[in-house]
């Protein structure tokens, strides 16, 4: 099922992080999007199911509804390790890992996009099944998407789960549009990248939010072409944010957990493509999750 979402306000001051421990439920987790750097979250979700802390609630966007997706199927401890394997898999390597030539193949005959879809969703059926539906889920879910035809953000809440999660992660250029009824999606972290208010709205009361690192770092003026475009689109991804922390209710107490910090080359354009760094991502975040929450 579709939805569509809230607009976003016109004007938007620097975010807030209040960090409040006397939590009280229902609990969500909000995770956010980010491409490869979204390996953090599996730490955070390690240190948050390890301290006994599961959700009632599982929003998700983009990479963040992929992670979200699993971890909604079985949110145990177990789940863990489903994960890791979900990220260190063949599938996981060939999302974006197709060599340049094959790339610009793909680009010539597509017109729209570089990668092919396919090794994603072979992921997610590895995952999840085949055939699941966000009712056959553990706990509740819901992911955004970015509507083409009516530029607009949409929620996924019913239905079958993997196509509502390929169009949360369709990053532009990158995938094609995933076609859902006749209506195209893409990344919705266009629209909502780490999105808070769907979880305040669903009735979240303490809110945990899995966020790739980004929101913790600060922006400058750019100074060369490059540096443009990521703090141009930066500030697209954290606008919504910025509002939603404005308007945080008072009766809300929530979490924003770190990432454990950027890595060295996180800045450069084709950081989305590598890999590598998959578990010094989940370890460094895991690290930093436990010692916040043994801090509360």
């Amino acid at each position: 099922m579709k939805d569509d979402g809230p607009a976003p306000d016109a004007e938007v001051p620097r975010a807030k992080r209040p960090q409040r421990a006397d939590g009280h439920g229902p609990v969500a987790y909000v995770l956010g999007g980010g491409g490869v750097r979204g390996a953090v979250e599996v730490g955070m979700l390690e240190a948050l199911l390890e301290a006994g802390i599961t959700p009632d609630l599982v929003v998700g966007s983009s990479i963040g509804a992929i992670n979200g997706a699993i971890v909604a199927a079985d949110p145990s401890l177990a789940v863990v390790d489903r994960l890791i394997k979900a990220w260190t898999s063949p599938q996981a390597r060939a999302v974006y890992g197709d060599g340049w030539r094959r790339q610009l193949r793909r680009l010539a005959s597509s017109g729209t996009h570089l990668n092919s879809p396919d090794p994603l969703r072979e992921l997610l059926e590895e995952a999840l099944g085949t055939d699941v539906t966000f009712e056959d889920l553990a706990v509740p879910f819901r992911v955004v998407a970015a509507n083409v035809e009516r530029a607009a953000e949409h929620w996924f809440t019913s239905g079958p789960v993997i196509p509502a999660v390929l169009a949360s992660a369709s990053v532009p250029g990158l995938l094609p549009p995933t076609n859902i009824d006749g209506e195209h999606f893409i990344d919705g972290g266009i629209v909502n990248s780490i999105p808070i208010e769907a979880a305040v709205q669903a009735g979240a009361r303490t809110i945990y939010v899995l966020q790739v690192g980004r929101v913790e770092e600060e922006l400058s003026s750019p100074e060369n072409p490059l540096e443009t475009f990521r703090v141009a689109f930066e500030i697209a991804r954290r606008h919504r944010f910025s509002r939603d922390m404005r308007l945080l209710p008072e009766d809300v107490v929530l979490h924003m957990l770190p990432s454990g910090g950027a890595i060295e080359g996180d800045e450069k354009l084709n950081a989305y493509r590598d890999m590598t760094r998959t578990r010094r991502r989940i370890e460094r975040a895991y690290a930093a999750t436990r010692q916040y929450l043994r801090a509360l």
